[in-house]
């Protein structure tokens, strides 16, 4: 199902772009900002930083460069006809852009946000909050990969999701948790430390990850296979 020439492609995109380097100025930031607010106050202070701005912000915008970065650019510029006119499984493309998404995500997010973590000097909530961090990651990235085969508008939509719904309205009514990707990410890594909240049921919050990070993944098959070779919006 996976396609080695495809994955390639998409990573070319990735790394021969801008958005490249903003994947690399949000975890620097992210990982300088909390070593600085540890040098100056405290690994406590220094933490807060991390479920209030790295995991909610850094990591899903992570995502939303990443998946629209293997894709969207296809989209926008027409190419994606020339890729479907080949005699290439729709699914395989999918699941090929997914996976190259979902690297850059935990290399970009995930794994930097457990770096910052560190830094603040307990390794039990470090590893919880990168756990929740890649569950919430591989989520994401799949999401944002089926918005980017549905609209060429894919970054905006895929913003006013994450600022709109997982934080605006999540922050506001507590009862999103169980709609909120985020959300899920944090209670699975409460199993490993009570520092980070439990807003659902566990096994509600495993299931709801894995059908969104499944039913994203065929979306963004889906909608490759029935892709108009004459354009489609």
């Amino acid at each position: 199902m996976i396609n080695t020439t495809i994955a390639k492609l998409a990573l070319q995109a990735l790394l021969g772009r801008r958005r490249f380097f903003l994947l690399l100025a949000f975890p620097v930031l992210l990982i300088g900002l909390v070593a600085l607010v540890t040098a100056l106050v405290d690994g406590d202070a220094a933490y807060e930083v991390l479920p209030n701005l790295g995991y909610p912000l850094v990591l899903p915008l992570v995502a939303i460069l990443a998946a629209s970065s293997v894709l969207g650019p296809e989209v926008d510029d027409g190419s994606i006809v020339y890729l479907l006119s080949k005699p290439v499984n729709r699914y395989g493309i999918a699941i090929s852009k997914w996976l190259v998404a979902l690297g850059a995500t935990l290399a970009a997010g995930a794994l930097p946000i457990l770096v910052a973590a560190l830094i603040t000097g307990d390794s039990t909530r470090a590893m919880a909050l990168f756990v929740g961090a890649v569950v919430a990651g591989t989520a994401y990235s799949a999401l944002f990969l089926a918005i980017s085969a549905v609209t060429r508008h894919a970054v905006i939509a895929s913003l006013m999701f994450v600022l709109i719904w997982e934080s605006l309205l999540g922050n506001l009514f507590s009862g999103i948790a169980w709609l909120s990707i985020g959300q899920w990410g944090l209670r699975i890594g409460h199993e490993i430390s009570s520092a980070l909240p439990d807003p659902a049921n566990l096994g509600y919050a495993i299931i709801a990850s894995l059908v969104v990070t499944v039913v994203g993944a065929w979306f963004a098959g889906d909608r490759l296979r029935s892709f108009s070779l004459t354009g489609d919006e």
